[in-house]
């Protein structure tokens, strides 16, 4: 076992996109990643994401923003909806390197996560839980995370994208 080297972010990327655009607004990554950086420590950053071909432009932008990116291989739902779940991808992802960090942030407002969350509270482990908003936050993700939850919504004037 090695001694942890910094604080992870594990971000649902489909849920914080989703999320903010529900709100009426876009995550400008770039300051979310060094928000990231200052206010936890964050020195690897997972971007969890289903992958499509045409969105190569936002795949790198992200990687030049500074996420690891971990892909998805997407399917369709009965509409013939785009489908990329992630949260195994981010939970295995999360307790691989369990022993590689110090602390975590987990940014989702996904329920599925709240058992991770609720696990990584026990052994010390979470720093944080960045949820989109605390209107459209589960409510077991929120009980598992207690005071260690934050809102996005609450930073729109710092993180917002603008052209």
């Amino acid at each position: 076992m090695c001694a942890a080297i910094g604080n992870y972010a594990f971000i649902d990327g489909n849920n914080l996109y989703l999320s903010t655009k529900v709100l009426g607004w876009k995550l400008d990554n770039r300051r979310f990643r060094i928000y990231l950086s200052d206010k936890y420590n964050i020195s690897l950053a997972y971007y969890f994401i289903g992958y499509i071909e045409d969105n190569e432009d936002l795949y790198n932008n992200l990687r030049k923003g500074g996420f690891e990116l971990i892909f998805k291989e997407v399917g369709h739902d009965d509409e013939n909806n785009i489908k990329g779940n992630i949260d195994a991808e981010l939970v295995l992802q999360a307790m691989i390197d369990f022993d590689k960090y110090d602390q975590s942030v987990i940014v989702t407002s996904d329920g599925d996560f709240a058992c991770l969350v609720k696990y990584l509270v026990q052994r010390g482990k979470l720093n944080a839980v960045l949820a989109a908003s605390k209107f459209g936050c589960s409510r077991l993700l929120s009980k598992a995370a207690g005071t260690k939850i934050d809102f996005l919504d609450n930073l729109r004037n710092k993180l917002e994208y603008k052209k």
